[in-house]
C-alpha cells in the first residue's frame, strides 16, 4: 500500500514539473484547440480586420504574462535561498570553527555581550570629541 501511495504522489509531483516546464506549448496548443472562440470571443481586435490579429493578440499577451510569471518565481527562488543562506545558523562552510566539549560543571555559565561595548581596544580610545 505505501509503494503504490509513493508512486502516485511521484507521478504526481512529476506531473506538476512536466505542466510547469510545458506552459508556453500548452498555451499554444490551448489557442490552436479553441483558436475560433477566442477570435470570436476574446480577440482585442475584432473591430479592426485590417490587421489579420486573428486572435494572436491574445496569444501573445498569455505568453507574456506566462513569461513574466516565471521571471517572478523565479526571483522568488533566488531571494528565498539567499534568505535560507543567511538565516541558516547551523552550517557555515566559510567560518568553520570547531571547538571540542569538554563539561566543567552542571553549572551554565551565563556569558552575556553588551552590543554597546566595543570589541576592539581602538574603539575605546578613538571617539568623537565631547561638547
Amino acid at each position: 500500500m505505501k509503494a503504490t501511495l509513493k508512486q502516485c504522489i511521484a507521478l504526481g509531483l512529476l506531473g506538476l514539473m512536466f505542466v510547469k516546464a510545458w506552459v508556453i506549448p500548452l498555451l499554444y496548443l490551448d489557442f490552436e484547440i479553441r483558436r475560433d472562440y477566442i477570435v470570436a470571443n476574446l480577440c482585442e481586435n475584432k473591430n479592426r480586420p485590417q490587421l489579420n490579429c486573428n486572435g494572436k493578440c491574445y496569444l501573445a499577451k498569455k505568453i507574456e504574462a506566462a513569461k513574466k510569471q516565471e521571471e517572478r518565481q523565479a526571483e522568488q527562488d533566488y531571494m528565498a535561498s539567499l534568505i535560507y543562506q543567511v538565516m541558516n545558523t547551523n552550517h557555515h562552510p566559510y567560518f568553520k570553527v570547531e571547538v571540542p566539549f569538554k563539561v566543567i560543571s552542571d553549572k551554565v555559565p551565563f556569558d552575556y555581550a553588551s552590543p554597546f561595548t566595543a570589541f576592539l581596544m581602538a574603539d575605546d580610545i578613538f571617539h568623537p570629541p565631547l561638547v
